[in-house]
């Protein structure tokens, strides 16, 4: 098997133990994705909260909401 195809196996989450004279020498393991970091101000402009977010609920969701 050429490199890369163990690379493609690696990447598609296999672990490839390489080895030598008959005892494993090597790992090959994919990678952890990178984990982006949410800053904030990340959003600003892309979210937009109604005037009224915090009125009071009408009656009768309140009532569907508390189980009446």
């Amino acid at each position: 098997m050429n490199f890369s195809r163990l690379v493609d196996a690696a990447a598609g989450g296999e672990e490839i133990v390489i080895a030598k004279a008959g005892k494993p020498a090597a790992a090959l393991v994919p990678t952890k994705a990178a984990v982006k970091v949410q800053r904030f101000g990340d959003l600003r402009g892309e979210i937009k909260i109604a005037d009224d977010f915090d009125a009071a609920l009408p009656d009768d969701v309140l009532a569907s909401f508390e189980g009446s």
